[in-house]
């Protein structure tokens, strides 16, 4: 797959299934000015929590991570107000 902007989705990697609907959401907020999805990492177990969890904060927003109970991916958040983010996120997304 080739680079390319999808809003202010930037995509290099495929996405996990289920992916795509958590990130049209991140897209919608004021504070994010971009999101790259990483690389996909296969587990070994299947098991585990599913959905899109908050890991850390970065220098220029937040490192989140997309389970779906085989896979992971990373995906990387731009953000100009990283509180407002986090609030919003903890809000839609739990």
């Amino acid at each position: 797959m080739s680079k390319y902007r999808k809003g202010k989705i930037k995509l290099e990697h495929h996405l996990l299934e289920g992916l795509e609907e958590y990130l049209k959401r991140l897209a919608n907020f004021d504070s994010v000015d971009s999101i790259i999805p990483g690389r996909i990492v296969r587990q070994n177990s299947g098991r585990g929590s599913k959905g899109l969890f908050l890991k850390y904060r970065t220098k220029s927003g937040y490192k989140l991570l997309y389970k779906n109970g085989s896979s992971v991916q990373e995906i990387f958040v731009v953000c100009r107000d990283c509180e407002a983010f986090e609030k919003s996120f903890t809000d839609i997304v739990g």
